[in-house]
């Protein structure tokens, strides 16, 4: 059968929403939860989330736990936009299309709205009713974290913001784009497959084997993404971005397209595109098309 993807994401997507809409409640003090939900909901391409479901999809996996680990995936990318964006980072003032959390909130709602993202996600993985084992539970918050701190996208940020007017070779470039994006686009596959190969039922000798190849597949599409946003920022616009665009440049950011041209950029997303799609097909899942249809749109989108 030929797999429709559109239809599959169209599903996943409405899920995810509704999830998070469950999750991130409107009551709270001085209007808190509004701001959260601002940040998050009706807004994104919910990549991270997709991977999440479609990696524990293609593992077997327990479909309440990867849409707990999608939503608290997509509430720590949230907490890191609405904290990038603010005055002290990028000072950036659009997002998905609509004015940044900080921009129509103020600096400290926005500054606590992510502070409390960050912590519901840690508590959405952790629910009391039994959904997933002590196990899982660890694996996934030690994932998450792992991919959120200084080995991951706030070590990445830290990179990026002393790198401003620099000039980065091309593994000082890459090393940043692993920690800043990759590591949680990384992570979001590895957590799929924990809900997976690791659930404690479907654990097998070659789980480790296929968990390495679905790591490099999320190592591979997680630079491709990157890249592909330096050459959108280039020459997409804003209105079609659903944020600023040309920023780094005005920035003086170091960026793929500054280092090795557009052209050249394009061949180097090309290239992780082929090496996602080898690592997957190195897992030989029966399951795999919807990862393998967002590798390929990852790397063909326009915004």
């Amino acid at each position: 059968m030929t797999f429709d993807f559109d239809a599959w994401r169209a599903a996943k997507l409405a899920r995810v929403e509704a999830a998070l809409d469950g999750f991130i409640a409107a009551q709270s003090p001085a209007d808190l939860g509004l701001v959260m939900r601002y940040g998050v909901l009706n807004g994104g391409k919910r990549l991270r989330a997709l991977l999440v479901l479609a990696a524990s999809e293609a593992t077997g996996g327990n479909a309440d736990a990867a849409m707990r680990a999608a939503c608290a995936v997509e509430m720590i990318h949230a907490y890191s936009l609405i904290h990038d964006d603010m005055p002290c980072m990028d000072n950036d003032v659009l997002r998905r299309g609509k004015p940044t959390v900080h921009v129509a909130y103020g600096e400290a709602q926005a500054l606590l709205a992510g502070d409390a993202l960050q912590a519901l996600a840690f508590e959405v993985l952790t629910p009391d009713e039994g959904v997933m084992s002590a196990s899982v539970q660890a694996t996934l918050c030690r994932q998450l974290a792992r991919a959120s701190g200084v080995g991951g996208m706030a070590g990445g940020q830290a990179i990026d913001l002393a790198s401003v007017s620099k000039t980065l070779t091309e593994a000082q470039l890459r090393r940043m784009h692993e920690l800043k994006t990759g590591a949680l686009l990384k992570a979001s596959v590895e957590m799929g497959a924990a809900c997976g190969v690791l659930d404690g039922t479907r654990a097998s000798h070659g789980a480790l084997g296929l968990r390495a190849h679905l790591a490099a597949y999320g190592a591979a599409v997680g630079l491709a993404f990157q890249v592909v946003d330096d050459m959108l920022d280039v020459i997409a616009d804003a209105a079609l971005l659903g944020k600023t665009a040309g920023k780094d440049a005005a920035h003086n950011k170091p960026t793929y397209v500054a280092l090795m041209g557009l052209d050249a950029a394009e061949t180097y997303a090309e290239k992780l595109l082929a090496q996602a799609l080898t690592a997957l097909d190195a897992c030989a899942l029966p399951n795999d098309a919807a990862l393998r249809e967002l590798a390929i749109r990852l790397v063909k989108r326009q915004s």
